[in-house]
C-alpha cells in the first residue's frame, strides 16, 4: 500500500517570512555590487522615473511618499551627477517634466548587472528544478506587486486631483 503524502499549502504570512528573509539576503548580496555614487532613496528615484518617464515633481513626490521639497533636492543631486534631467511641456511651459538621461539608464543597466552577477552565483547553486519553481513563483509575485504598486498610485492620483 502506498501512501500519498499530502503537503500543506503554505500559508501567505509563512511566505512573507521567508521572502523577508530572501529580501534582506539579497541587501546583503547586492551590497557587494555597490550602488555608489547613488543611495537608496535616490535609486529609489530612478527606478521611478525609468517607469514613469516624463512625471512631474508632485507625482514623482507621491511615488516616493515624500515631500515636494525633499524630492526636489533629491532630484537635484541626481541632475548634477548627470542622472536625471529636467525639461518643460511640450504642452505647458509651466510645468517641468522629469527625465532618466542617458547616463542614468546606463548606470542602472551596469547596476542590474553586477547585481545579477551576485545572483547567478547564487542560482547555480540551485537544483535545476528548484530555480524552476522559483521563476514561476517569482514571475506571479512580481505581476501582483506590480498590480498592487499601479492600483495604489492610481488610488493616491485621484485622492491628490
Amino acid at each position: 500500500m502506498t501512501v500519498t503524502a499530502f503537503h500543506r499549502r503554505p500559508e501567505p504570512v509563512e511566505i512573507a517570512r521567508v521572502t523577508s528573509t530572501a529580501a534582506e539576503l539579497l541587501e546583503v548580496l547586492w551590497g557587494r555590487a555597490s550602488t555608489a555614487p547613488a543611495s537608496a532613496s535616490q535609486l529609489r528615484l530612478l527606478h521611478i522615473l525609468e517607469h514613469q518617464d516624463g512625471i512631474n515633481l508632485r507625482t514623482l513626490a507621491a511615488s516616493l511618499a515624500s515631500t515636494p521639497p525633499a524630492t526636489s533636492r533629491l532630484f537635484d543631486r541626481l541632475q548634477a551627477a548627470g542622472f536625471v534631467e529636467r525639461e518643460n511641456s511640450p504642452d505647458d511651459r509651466r510645468e517641468v517634466r522629469l527625465r532618466l538621461s542617458g547616463r542614468g539608464r546606463a548606470y542602472l543597466a551596469d547596476l542590474r548587472a553586477r547585481r545579477e552577477a551576485e545572483l547567478q552565483a547564487v542560482l547555480d547553486l540551485m537544483p535545476a528544478a528548484k530555480r524552476g519553481a522559483l521563476a514561476e513563483g517569482l514571475e506571479s509575485f512580481c505581476a501582483m506587486a506590480a498590480s498592487r504598486i499601479h492600483d495604489d498610485t492610481q488610488d493616491s492620483g485621484r485622492r491628490t486631483a
